[in-house]
């Protein structure tokens, strides 16, 4: 599958969470969406160009424009189906696709249980890792810091041979 069509393929199946995706579907894929965001970028800059003030007492934000905005929500869905049909081609649920997320979800709220977030507002951050608490939240960030590589090798595994759960092979199909 070359880079046009699986994009054509992605966008086609915009709201497909079920069914297998190649990794070559994917990754051409992935590629369009950097290169859009970098096309779509530089369009920013030329057309809605920013002041950008520097130096003591200057505030400084900086935020995507209109048009990376507008391309970073056409792709957001089919990128995320996409992902999802990937995991299942290596014979996983989609939700490890999630993985980070829930890892960032739960660490926030036993963070919050603990009062790790009113120790880290006082400024003693010190303070959050004491205890079997401070053992745990440790840990809980460093899993946080994994798990996006660990996503990251799963979409790069090979297709699981023959049928899965969720369904043929996408190489042993004809288009």
């Amino acid at each position: 599958m070359g880079f046009a069509a699986a994009v054509k393929v992605c966008f086609r199946k915009y709201f497909t969470f079920s069914g297998r995706a190649s990794r070559p579907e994917y990754w051409w894929f992935v590629l369009f969406m950097l290169l859009g965001s970098i096309v779509t970028g530089l369009l920013d800059l030329v057309l809605f160009p920013s002041e950008v003030r520097t130096g003591p007492g200057s505030i400084e934000a900086e935020s995507d424009g209109p048009l990376t905005a507008l391309f970073t929500l056409a792709v957001l869905v089919p990128s995320v189906s996409a992902g999802w049909r990937r995991m299942h081609d290596s014979g996983r649920s989609g939700l490890y696709l999630l993985y980070p997320l829930i890892v960032l979800v739960g660490i926030a709220g036993f963070a919050n249980f603990i009062g790790a977030f009113d120790a880290a507002t006082t400024g003693d951050v010190a303070q959050m890792f004491t205890g079997l608490a401070g053992v745990v939240l440790a840990l809980s960030v460093v899993v946080l810091m994994i798990s996006p590589l660990l996503v990251l090798w799963w979409l790069t595994r090979p297709s699981q041979p023959g049928p899965n759960d969720y369904g043929p092979n996408p190489h042993e199909v004809a288009p």
